[in-house]
Order: C-alpha cells, then sequence, then structure tokens
C-alpha cells in the first residue's frame, strides 16, 4: 500500500534508525574488516547502531549581556549615520 502525498515528508526520515539495510551492513562490516566478499549476504553477524546526539552550546552570562547591550546601540548609531 503507497502512502498519499499529503502524508509523505519532504526530507525522508529524520529521527535515528536503528535498523540498516543489507548494503549498509555489508559495508560496515567490510570498514571493520569483519567481512570478506568470499561470505554470503545471509546470516551476517550484529552491527551495533551509534545514535550520534548533538548538543547545544551553552552561552555564557557575559556574552549574552554584551550582546544584547552591543545590537541596540549599533542599531541607533546605524540610524544616525544615515540622516
Amino acid at each position: 500500500m503507497t502512502i498519499d502525498k499529503s502524508l509523505r515528508t519532504r526530507k525522508g526520515i529524520v529521527r535515528a534508525r536503528n535498523v540498516l539495510t543489507r548494503a549498509e551492513r555489508i559495508e560496515k562490516l567490510l570498514q571493520q574488516d569483519r567481512w570478506t566478499k568470499d561470505d554470503g549476504p545471509f546470516s551476517l553477524p550484529k552491527v551495533r547502531v551509534y545514535k550520534i546526539v548533538v548538543k547545544k552550546k551553552k552561552k555564557k552570562k557575559g556574552e549574552e549581556e554584551t550582546a544584547a547591550v552591543a545590537t541596540p546601540a549599533a542599531s541607533t548609531a546605524a540610524k544616525a549615520k544615515k540622516k
């Protein structure tokens, strides 16, 4: 059964997948030297999928205050130059 066009996402799956395709598993096994081309594509050993978590950088309190103070002053200076 197909999915209606209105229900599809444009980018595909955004979240991390926990199951690899056979080609992806063979590729990972080749990188780890756990599989050769003489071995068959069936009964492959398990491959661990690592989930990458990107953490947001925290701003220091001093940087937030200076950025907030500098922004209005810069905008008023730019307005004064235009006049």
